[in-house]
């Protein structure tokens, strides 16, 4: 077995939700959860097959998200795994209701952040073992970076 770090490509930081399922129809019931979740929302979401065929099965309402995440899928290259790209909302908008389709068993990272996925790489395929999300701690926040932060989410309206 081999141990690779991949780099997601993601030039624009798009929010992006990583995770793995198990079976094509997850692509179909993601498609809908996203819709039904946030009717305004853009994406682009790849899943891996891991039997049969073994596609890359892309869906959205985003050319450029699909095939951002059709181009990360097959540089991961990892069985029953999916990417999901955001654009005009954020994976805590579905983040649950993502978790409650039934073909869902993980969700790896939900970040904007550049980020680093750990593969395993075997003779039978490909694993996703864990992410590396964004950059380790500078500091411990102030009293003048808390009160920025309240002030963030008061903007995103997820604070009053």
């Amino acid at each position: 077995m081999e141990i690779e770090l991949i780099t997601l490509e993601n030039p624009k930081l798009y929010n992006f939700i990583l995770g793995q399922t198990h079976f094509i129809k997850s692509v179909e019931d993601i498609y809908e959860t996203v819709i039904g979740s946030s009717p305004s929302i853009k994406f682009g979401l790849a899943f891996c097959e891991a039997s049969g065929l073994c596609l890359v099965r892309c869906e959205g309402n985003d050319a450029e998200l699909i095939d951002l995440a059709t181009k990360n899928a097959q540089k991961l290259g990892c069985g029953h795994s999916f990417i999901l790209f955001l654009k005009d909302g954020y994976p805590i908008n579905i983040l649950n209701a993502l978790k409650m389709v039934p073909e869902v068993c993980r969700i790896f990272c939900a970040s904007a952040n550049p980020c680093e996925i750990v593969v395993a790489r075997s003779q039978q395929g490909n694993g996703i073992m864990g992410v590396i999300d964004g950059f380790p701690p500078k500091g411990v926040e102030s009293e003048k970076d808390k009160i920025e932060r309240q002030e963030l989410l008061q903007k995103f309206g997820y604070k009053r």
